[in-house]
Order: C-alpha cells, then sequence, then structure tokens
C-alpha cells in the first residue's frame, strides 16, 4: 500500500471516528458489537477490507504509541499480531477468513478477531520467527 493511500485512509478513519464520537457521545465498551462469521460472511469485500484495515491501523496505532516504552509480552498482544501477521495481505486475509467460515458454518457466532488470531497470527508467529 503507498503512502499516499495509507495517509488517506488514515485520515478517513480518523474523521469517521471524530465524527462518530462527537455525533453519538463515547460509546460503552459493551455497547460496541464485536464482528461475528455472521456478520463476516454477508460483508462485501470492501466492507470486509476496510474492518481489516480498521483492525491494522489500531494496531500501528498502538505500536508507535509504545515505541521506547514496549509493554511486557503478558500485557499486550500488539507485537505477536504485527509478526504474526508480517507477509499478509488483505486480500490473503480475507481468503483465509472466508476458507474458515466455510470449513466451519457451525461457529458463526465466532468472532472475527479471534479467528483472525488463529488463523493467521498463531500460524504466522511459528513461521515468522
Amino acid at each position: 500500500m503507498n503512502v499516499s493511500l495509507k495517509s488517506r485512509l488514515r485520515a478517513t478513519l480518523l474523521a469517521a471516528c471524530t465524527t462518530a464520537a462527537l455525533a453519538g457521545g463515547a460509546a460503552q465498551a459493551q455497547e460496541i458489537p464485536l464482528v461475528t462469521g455472521e456478520h463476516w460472511t454477508k460483508s462485501t469485500e470492501q466492507n470486509k477490507k476496510a474492518y481489516l484495515v480498521g483492525m491494522t491501523n489500531m494496531l500501528q496505532v498502538e505500536i508507535a504509541y509504545q515505541a521506547g516504552k514496549p509493554l511486557p509480552d503478558a500485557q499486550t498482544v500488539v507485537p505477536r499480531f504485527a509478526v504474526g501477521l508480517k507477509g499478509q495481505s488483505l486480500d490473503s486475509a480475507i481468503a483465509k477468513v472466508d476458507a474458515w467460515y466455510a470449513k466451519n458454518p457451525g461457529r458463526m457466532q465466532q468472532t472475527v478477531v479471534e479467528t483472525i488470531w488463529y488463523e493467521l497470527v498463531v500460524p504466522g508467529l511459528k513461521q515468522n520467527k
């Protein structure tokens, strides 16, 4: 992804978050729904990419915030996500998550972040040592 596109995505994400916060007030954690396989399998490719871009942007923000003062592994999963997702593209991540839900139709309530963890991050940690 080129720098200009990354900058535009970050600016768009920041504007959307700011607008949502100003319009609706601060949401409490229990009000924010977790994206499950039901949501994922009904989403368009563009929505899936937006979900992954948002997730990776949050990871990048956390990595930048921790720069110079990283938390111990027991207090954060961010470095493991970064290493485990190394080499994945948006399309390859979508394909792996899609394939997992296709093979596990009875597990549509599993969150997408959990699926990403076990199907992409954990294997990626072993591969990217």
